[in-house]
């Protein structure tokens, strides 16, 4: 498994371009915004790129998705919880910002424990709700998708439209309890592994306290 990271825009968004080496099968976590370098540089993929794995349905996270989806064919995954953000500027906070989104329909509607194939990988769906109430995590080989839930010592916000503290807490706990190690790539900033944010992320450890 390879893994690509492209930064795009002024927040640190974070997009990751994952390809099953054995059949050179592609797929995109999360479409930040549509600037052209980074929409032309996907859409040329074509039919390698299979999927769009969104991580939750902020604008800042899903905005190329239709231009992408449309120029390559691939079939865009959201939790069942966020789908309306992808046709309603209102809920992707896009409106906030006076930020033109294009409507988009989910062509996987994922829930926890699910598991989509990119050719001899596996994405597993780890269901998160804190930073929104349909936030997940991706599981992949060695790798977790952390979106907006896990971020290098920090975690995502939850005063924004559907955050909720309480869940951030069991989303961590739940993060925390993976078997294993992982290397963490976060929606924003840079990567981490999971068990440096077992023994120093401080919202983790505070809330495997609670």
């Amino acid at each position: 498994m390879t893994v690509k990271t492209f930064t795009v825009g002024n927040m640190d968004n974070k997009c990751y371009l994952v390809t099953d080496d054995n059949s050179g099968d592609m797929a995109l976590v999360d479409a930040s915004f549509a600037h052209k370098s980074f929409v032309d540089e996907i859409s040329s993929l074509k039919d390698k790129l299979k999927y769009i794995f969104l991580t939750h349905g902020h604008y800042d996270h899903i905005l190329s998705a239709k231009a992408i989806k449309d120029a390559t064919g691939a079939k865009v995954v959201i939790h069942k919880k966020d789908a309306i953000c992808l046709s309603s500027p209102a809920f992707s906070l896009a409106a906030n910002h006076a930020l033109s989104q294009q409507p988009l329909s989910a062509d996987i509607i994922c829930d926890d424990g699910d598991e989509i194939a990119l050719g001899s990988l596996a994405f597993k769906v780890i269901y998160t709700p804190g930073h929104t109430v349909g936030s997940v995590c991706y599981e992949c080989g060695d790798a977790l998708f952390t979106g907006d839930t896990l971020f290098r010592l920090g975690v995502g916000r939850t005063d924004l439209p559907t955050g909720n503290t309480a869940k951030m807490i069991e989303s961590l706990k739940k993060l925390y309890e993976i078997k294993g190690d992982f290397e963490v790539f976060p929606g924003h900033g840079k990567p981490s592994t999971l068990d440096v944010e077992r023994s120093l992320n401080p919202f983790m450890k505070r809330a495997m306290s609670l």
